[in-house]
């Protein structure tokens, strides 16, 4: 592994942490609503209200310690591999003689590529992270069946085995790819933009413009994910069996079911905290990846 790519998975690492301590609680809201029968939630400040007084504070950040250790190694691959990406599309823009100084200036094509490469990169420690978290987020205060995310790791492989902990893996697949596709293309076209228009290096933009920039790709992701997101949540939070109150025998089937008894208002269920929570967490994302990144290249 070559110093840049560790210097990278570092950087990502903070940025990483810095979403889920910004976002966690927004995150929480959202699943609730996501992930509950109709009509039990009037709305966003209904189910925050709702935690707050039936399960305290400390319930807005249930199920963190997996997301700190989780997500904190997913946006690390994420960057990893959209920064390997880059260089490798760099080379190939100099060898052709475009994309400015150093072929760094890539495509939109080339940008979309890369980061559905890091979503895919992603998914394989995402889906099972995300579905530890949700089934910490959703189960009951009083009466829980996991005791933290070692348990429930424990528990859903012991028996359900390795597909048990990897269940909902094509429908995140599927959103990771879209989704950080349209990210990254997002937020590298911006900061393409201000150092085209400004004549300055990327580390010289301010460092509050990675925090706008990073708020308008988390909208751009969000725009094209959340009803995905939605299956997902459904299927993660579905019984293994039908012995344990197993739903939905795929994703279509999710799609399907979801879509005949709930009606096509159950696809953006959630999405208002998520589109509060969006430009806080993922501002602070980009923010931790560049400021880690010019102390680590510096």
């Amino acid at each position: 592994m070559s110093t840049n790519t560790i210097k990278d998975l570092a950087a990502g690492t903070a940025g990483g942490i810095a979403q889920v301590l910004v976002g966690q609680p927004f995150d929480i809201v959202k699943v609730r609503m996501q992930t509950s029968a109709k009509g039990t939630y009037n709305g966003m400040l209904h189910c925050a209200g709702g935690i707050l007084k039936n399960e305290g504070p400390l319930a807005f950040y249930k199920g963190t310690l997996t997301p700190l250790l989780g997500i904190g190694l997913c946006v690390s691959i994420q960057f990893g591999a959209l920064e390997y990406a880059k260089r490798v599309f760099a080379g190939q823009n100099l060898a052709n003689g475009r994309g400015g100084d150093g072929g760094r200036m890539l495509g939109g094509g080339q940008l979309i590529i890369a980061g559905v490469g890091a979503g895919l990169a992603n998914g394989f420690v995402s889906g099972p992270v995300e579905h530890i978290r949700i089934r910490l987020q959703t189960q009951s205060n009083t009466n829980p069946i996991y005791n933290g995310p070692f348990d429930a790791i424990k528990k859903i492989s012991s028996q359900h085995g390795l597909a048990g902990l990897f269940k909902g893996q094509c429908v995140t697949f599927l959103r990771e790819a879209t989704g950080y596709g349209a990210y990254f293309l997002v937020y590298e076209k911006l900061i393409q933009r201000e150092m085209t228009q400004k004549g300055i290096r990327r580390e010289q933009i301010n460092p509050m413009n990675a925090v706008l920039y990073g708020a308008a790709a988390g909208y751009a992701l969000w725009a094209v994910i959340y009803p995905i997101d939605m299956i997902k949540s459904r299927m993660q939070t579905d019984g293994f069996t039908p012995s344990t109150g197993q739903k939905y025998a795929s994703a279509r089937d999710c799609v399907r079911k979801v879509w005949q008894t709930e009606g096509i208002g159950a696809f953006t269920r959630g999405l208002g905290p998520t589109l509060i929570r969006s430009p806080f967490a993922n501002g602070a994302t980009f923010l931790g990846f560049e400021m880690a990144s010019r102390v680590l290249y510096s």
